[in-house]
């Protein structure tokens, strides 16, 4: 086995598909809210990145309106959020284009969280990780449903370094509200 340097302060990408949306037929796909069951699972989402203590310094969402419901409900579960960039690159994006917006993140941030969609945020998760612990890929590789968490480890001076196959994909996670 050979063992890399590993250069710079840890990093976490954590990344968040949007909560279960509705499908209003008079509505454009944009602008589709989030589904009774998005709006249980999204807070649910939030309190599992308190619990695992994965907050992010910095989010990045789309601007798709299931992603920002996703994104508020998530936030509102901590007792300061941190700041929010609303991406319209986020939505439709494919894995090269998701990773150019990572790649964009100020040093300062040690924790990114990205909200948005398949199966761009599929595609990035693997193909940014070079492994995984336990059965992490293969359980992002057999689905990555809504409201889906997967956590990205690697280190590194800057963001714009993030390769792919230079992080560790650390744990995976699908929160679910109850119903009430």
């Amino acid at each position: 086995m050979i063992e890399r340097a590993e250069a710079g302060p840890l990093r976490r990408l954590v990344v968040l598909r949007h909560a279960k949306s509705a499908r209003p037929s008079d509505v454009p796909d944009h602008d589709r809210p989030l589904a009774p069951r998005g709006r249980r699972d999204a807070p649910a989402a939030g309190r599992a990145l308190a619990a695992a203590d994965c907050l992010p310094d910095l989010a990045v969402c789309s601007t798709a309106v299931r992603a920002r419901q996703t994104w508020e409900l998530a936030a509102a579960q901590w007792g300061t959020p941190p700041p929010v960039r609303h991406d319209p690159r986020l939505y439709a994006a494919d894995a090269p284009g998701l990773l150019a917006v990572v790649r964009e993140t100020p040093p300062e941030v040690g924790t990114l969280l990205l909200v948005g969609h398949n199966p761009g945020l599929e595609d990035l998760v693997l193909d940014l990780a070079g492994d995984g612990l336990d059965d992490t890929l293969e359980r992002v590789r057999a689905k990555f449903p809504t409201s889906a968490l997967a956590v990205l480890s690697w280190r590194g001076n800057d963001w714009s370094a993030l390769a792919p196959g230079a992080a560790l994909l650390t744990w995976v996670t699908v929160p679910r509200g109850r119903k009430k």
